[in-house]
């Protein structure tokens, strides 16, 4: 396996525990809290710049197409990609992936399927699905097991990966502190929320971890709203 060095470097992105990752966390916590979290997604730029990826892709893919949304949390991801196929004449099958029943379950009614299943090893042939997609999910992963985890995307994907996740910033967790009062999040989402912003990624870590993973070389693109993509055409 390659080695990852400085952007998982843990003086960089910190470790520290989020409450919602504890695997004995109150469904009914999380379940709020994936609710603050799609609200912010949505309206701070998050499903906005996975969008944008795949509406890049969307000319490649069979009319009959479909995607895998890694951590798909409540289905937002898959339910507004639909749409963008749709657009464009394509049907899109969804399937959304999640570590427990119960997480599968708040996704079950935006997706074609949920499934439960572990991201570094991903319950799916080698390029059995057009698209890959893995939102706001890599930063909590380090060294090996974020190598894994993006090694599986590439090996499961036929035509494209899309990795979107959180430009770490000073500025970004002042904004998302003040976002959160304004919107009513649970603290828990809220504190949780400041810590991802922790672990997330400069664009230059970003490559260089799809790089060390894959030995592709990924389009990287910065959007508003502090969110970073790496996109790429699986080997």
């Amino acid at each position: 396996m390659a080695t990852l060095k400085s952007s998982a470097d843990p003086r960089i992105r910190p470790e520290g525990d989020e409450i919602l990752d504890a695997p004995d966390v109150d469904p009914a916590l999380a379940r709020r809290s994936l609710r603050d979290i799609m609200l912010a997604n949505s309206l701070m730029g998050g499903t906005r710049a996975v969008m944008h990826e795949l509406e890049a892709v969307v000319p490649f893919l069979p009319k009959q197409a479909t995607l895998l949304d890694v951590g798909t949390g409540m289905g937002d991801i898959p339910r507004r990609a639909r749409d963008v196929a749709a657009r464009r004449g394509i049907t899109l099958e969804t399937v959304g992936l999640e570590a427990a029943e119960w997480l599968a379950a708040a996704g079950r009614s935006s997706t074609t399927a949920a499934v439960v299943g572990d991201g570094r090893a991903l319950p799916f042939a080698s390029h059995s699905v057009d698209v890959v997609i893995c939102s706001q999910v890599l930063h909590h992963f380090f060294e090996e097991e974020a190598l894994g985890l993006i090694q599986e995307l590439n090996r499961v994907a036929r035509v494209r990966v899309i990795i979107s996740d959180l430009l770490r910033s000073d500025l970004a967790v002042a904004g998302l502190w003040l976002f959160s009062f304004v919107l009513g999040f649970h603290p828990v989402s809220r504190r949780d929320g400041i810590m991802s912003i922790r672990r997330g990624f400069t664009p230059p870590e970003l490559r260089t971890i799809v790089q060390a993973a894959t030995g592709s070389e990924p389009w990287i693109r910065q959007y508003l709203g502090f969110r970073v993509t790496a996109a790429w055409a699986p080997k």
